[in-house]
């Protein structure tokens, strides 16, 4: 009984932590962000609705993410006087700079290789929308069918939010980089757990000998 008993809690215990190391499900997207002084700040709605102002800074970033709270942000120079340097104001018309971070190998499609990040200052009329700024700046431009950004100038090829494995794509996160080495091992508490059984197994063989 007390052997049938531990087998029992050694199976639950294996059984917790194979699930604690599935793989978790992200989608390869692009997910965009507006500048709020000297920070990234997801975008409320989409580039199609969204209308920025005169002077604006706002960025792409092509990536594998769970969800916006862990999405990864725009990387490089995010700075308007900056961007738009070269492109001078010009009555009747706004100005929007725009940085598109195309991603990692590590989030590209297989077969597929990022382009280098770039910036751009959109200088569109001044109702237009950020669908249209980039679309003055980075064609060719990809949508599906429900209006989801798929591809700008052109990468990707394919594909549009597809959902993949995290850990099989290999993707980089803040939060992946600073894991413990622990955390593609046993945990903490399974260890423990195993402990606890093959001490209560030794307790349980030296109480049956003592009765013997």
């Amino acid at each position: 009984m007390i052997r049938r008993a531990l087998l029992l809690l050694l199976a639950s215990l294996l059984l917790c932590a194979g699930a604690g190391q599935a793989q978790a499900a992200g989608y390869r997207y692009w997910s965009f962000w507006e500048r709020d002084g000297e920070h990234w700040v997801y975008a409320t709605q989409g580039p199609s609705l969204a209308r920025p102002s005169d002077g604006d800074v706002q960025g792409f970033r092509f990536a594998v993410s769970e969800d916006s709270a862990n999405a990864s942000r725009p990387r490089g120079e995010a700075d308007f006087a900056t961007i738009c340097a070269k492109t001078p104001a010009q009555d009747g018309r706004k100005r929007v700079a725009l940085v598109i971070d195309f991603g990692t190998p590590a989030d590209a499609p297989e077969g597929e290789a990022p382009p280098a990040g770039r910036t751009a200052c959109a200088r569109v009329s001044p109702d237009a929308t950020t669908a249209e700024a980039l679309a003055a700046v980075a064609k060719p431009l990809r949508y599906d069918t429900n209006a989801l950004l798929c591809a700008i100038a052109g990468y990707p090829e394919k594909g549009c939010g597809e959902q993949v494995s995290q850990r099989q794509d290999q993707r980089r996160t803040p939060a992946a980089e600073a894991k413990s080495p622990s955390d593609d091992g046993p945990s903490l508490g399974l260890v423990a757990g195993i402990a606890v059984v093959v001490v209560l197994g030794g307790a349980a063989v030296w109480q049956v000998r003592r009765r013997g």
